[in-house]
């Protein structure tokens, strides 16, 4: 089972240095951030797996990162937080949270936790995949099984990499994908800071997919990021 990436978001240096260390002696790829500012930037530019989140931040709640995130992800977030009351977990809870952690807590918990929520993302992941072999987003539709796309129920004549691309928006409707990580996913390592090639494949994309170029309504940019699909009512 491969190791998730986790966003490690906690301003207090010593707990932070903790975390990072055991995640790193137990293989974990870890980022750091250490403000709910970060937090939210890391969040949407190297999109992580499992989010362990401080309350206690300097800048804003906790709980505010957690609602900013729920907006538009449903990525796992555990809180590590020295608030130890009930009304505190439930408030945490009631605005998107996964899990609870009260410090101080053990080395054995945190990772026992992070196995916890590792397994039931490949659980969910799984079972999305076997359910989701057609995706519907508005009048645009991926038949991931038959390789193929359709736009207002007429085949779109999409290339081997444009269709690499739509799958991938696709199987992250919501989700801001960074140009590092389409380019891994679509072409490998090598490509990683060809951005400009993936801008012209993504150009032809959109021609073919966006009824008014001006107004588009599935493929959003973030310039300087990435891209993202956007769910359509």
């Amino acid at each position: 089972m491969n190791k998730p990436m986790v966003l490690v978001v906690e301003d207090d240096a010593p707990v932070r240095n903790l975390i990072t260390t055991t995640l790193k002696t137990n293989d974990y790829r870890y980022i750091a951030a250490g403000t709910g500012q970060q937090a939210i930037v890391s969040a949407v530019s190297s999109n992580p797996d499992i989010v362990l989140l401080d309350l206690g931040l300097p800048d804003m709640d906790g709980v505010e990162v957690i609602k900013n995130v729920r907006s538009w992800s449903n990525l796992p977030i555990i809180v590590i937080s020295a608030r130890s009351e009930d009304a505190d977990k439930i408030r945490a809870l009631d605005a998107g949270a996964d899990d609870y952690l009260t410090k101080p807590f053990s080395v054995e918990e945190l990772l026992a936790r992070l196995r916890a929520t590792q397994r039931r993302l490949s659980y969910m992941t799984a079972q999305m995949l076997e359910a989701a072999s057609v995706f519907t987003n508005g009048e645009l539709t991926v038949d991931y099984a038959g390789g193929c796309a359709y736009l207002n129920g007429e085949e779109l004549h999409l290339t081997p990499t444009e269709y690499k691309l739509l799958k991938l928006l696709s199987q992250n409707v919501g989700k801001v994908l960074t140009h590092t990580f389409i380019t891994q996913n679509i072409w490998g390592r090598s490509w990683q800071s060809d951005v400009a090639s993936l801008r012209v494949f993504m150009a032809t994309l959109r021609k073919k997919l966006e009824p008014d170029a001006d107004s588009p309504q599935f493929i959003q940019t973030h310039i300087g990021v990435g891209y993202r699909m956007l769910r359509v009512d």
